[in-house]
């Protein structure tokens, strides 16, 4: 059987296909990466966030209702 060759249309679409594709693949393993970091700097705000509130519930109580617009503290009703 004798070589068959693509027409130059057939392989520029072909190539054109891989490169999307790669294009493609590099973006998602950016967006992994991205969202693995994000998930790191969200876990070290909620540390920063449970030790703050720690410091808080020792000093005004663990009934202790928190405005954040005024800073009053209220008790929580029983």
């Amino acid at each position: 059987m004798a070589d068959k060759k693509l027409t130059k249309d057939e392989l520029n679409s072909l190539r054109n296909a891989v490169k999307e594709f790669n294009q493609a693949k590099v973006r998602l393993a950016d967006t992994v990466v991205q969202h693995d970091m994000m998930l790191g700097v969200v876990k070290q705000f909620k540390q920063k966030f449970i030790e703050q509130e720690d410091k808080l519930l020792g000093k005004y109580g663990k009934d202790a209702r928190i405005n954040l617009e005024t800073g009053i503290v209220t008790k929580q009703e029983k």
